[in-house]
Order: structure tokens, then sequence, then C-alpha cells
């Protein structure tokens, strides 16, 4: 994600070895919104207290559900033609929780769905 958030072109990011279903359409689409207004990030996000809190290993195509602490706050959203910093609203979330649902393909897993919770962390 944070490749294809950082580079307008989007190359690079091979997001379809990590994502797919919804959650690749809905990062390629919240990605392309931000180039089309010159906006791209630089800093990294991390990811903290992954939890399962739903795995079903017996079906087909194996899934989980996992709750986890995405943290934005060391990312920073940057005009790409002035180089200077974005004006956000200073009441965003930094830190909020973020449910995944994850699936098992022959390559991997993927995530299938990320559905931020508007909660903080």
């Amino acid at each position: 994600m944070e490749k294809l958030y950082a580079d307008s072109t989007g190359k690079g990011a091979a997001l379809k070895q990590y994502a797919a279903s919804a959650a690749l359409i809905n990062a390629e689409a919240d990605a392309k919104s931000m180039h089309r207004r010159n906006l791209v990030t630089t800093g990294e996000v991390t990811v903290g207290r992954p939890t399962v809190t739903k795995l079903d290993i017996n079906r087909k195509i194996p899934n989980a559900t996992l709750s986890s602490c995405l943290d934005v706050s060391r990312w920073q959203v940057i005009n790409s033609a002035t180089k200077k910093p974005a004006a956000l609203p200073p009441e965003r979330l930094t830190k909020y929780v973020i449910v995944s649902t994850v699936e098992r393909w022959p390559e991997g897993w993927r995530v299938i769905r990320d559905e931020p919770q508007e909660q903080k962390c």
C-alpha cells in the first residue's frame, strides 16, 4: 500500500501479490483518486496487535478475519506538484482499528477485504 500511494504511476507496488477482490479494487481506486488530485504519500504505515478473530481452515478456500491497529501517523500526504504537505482535517484518526479478511490461495494469503472501523486504537 505504501508503494501504491507513494508513486503516482502505481508501478512497483505489486499489490496483486498481497490483495485481491474488493481489497485490491478499493485500494487501486483510492490511490487513483489521490493521484488525480496530485497527492502522494511519504513515510510508513505500521500494523500493530494483529489478532485473529475468526478462522475457517476447513473451507475449499481457507480464510481468516483479523483485527489490527493501523497506524498512519508517520504517513504524510504531499502535493506532488508543490512537494508541500497537503491540508488534512486535524480530527482525522491516525491510529485506528481495521478488520481484514484474508484467504489462502495457492500462491499464498491474500487480503480480500479491509474495513476501517472509525475507532481509535
